[in-house]
């Protein structure tokens, strides 16, 4: 069987080859299948971008197919720039005038009150159809940094400070954690454990 990831982010791609390859399914991705239709991810929630993406890229190209939508939801801006955390400060991967323009928002909020999630929202769509078969959502909390610590990860990973009680990871920042550690407790690693119960019912001829 093969699954579509409805993205061209390598590290993506990777990390579901890894829990997709004992399953017996092969996941290709838009270049595979010479490429997909641009999609405007001007959905009101995750769910609703991922669901979009993954129905175009499915009847584009006749595979089951897989999106999703990820960002950060910050308590002290009323859940923002949640869909718009890509391009919070304007420019769609500027990971840096993101991260600037969130520390400029949050000068003035006590230490207290910084708390935020990460979420990532999964959407698995049915060949030819585009018809949404399964959605899940994978949830991570934490707060909000007054400055960038780590050299790992990606987009706000070097804010975010992993608070959950009883985990290896609680107290550390996303963005000094290893690929493995921040996959154990991240909001992508949540998800996609979670789509990985379902999974081979669906692919299943």
């Amino acid at each position: 069987m093969k699954l579509l990831l409805a993205s061209g982010n390598a590290k993506k791609l990777a990390e579901l080859q890894r829990m997709a390859t004992p399953l017996g399914v092969e996941v290709v991705s838009p270049r595979d299948v010479g490429g997909l239709p641009e999609v405007e991810e001007d959905g009101a929630t995750f769910l609703a971008n991922a669901a979009k993406k993954a129905s175009s890229g499915a009847r584009a190209s006749g595979l089951w197919t897989l999106a999703d939508d990820s960002g950060l939801c910050v308590d002290a801006l009323d859940g923002a720039p949640g869909v718009f955390s890509a391009r919070y400060a304007g420019t769609h991967g500027d990971d840096a005038g993101n991260n600037a323009k969130l520390l400029d928002a949050l000068a003035d909020v006590p230490d207290g009150d910084r708390g935020a999630r990460f979420v990532c929202a999964l959407a698995l769509a049915r060949p030819g159809s585009g018809e949404i078969a399964h959605e899940v959502e994978g949830r991570v909390e934490g707060e909000i940094l007054r400055e960038a610590q780590g050299e790992g990860g990606f987009g706000y990973d070097p804010l975010f400070r992993f608070s959950e009680p009883g985990y290896p990871e609680t107290g550390l920042v996303f963005g000094a954690l290893s690929a493995e550690e921040k996959a154990a407790v991240s909001h992508r690693g949540r998800a996609l454990r979670a789509l990985e119960e379902v999974l081979p019912a669906h692919l299943t001829p």
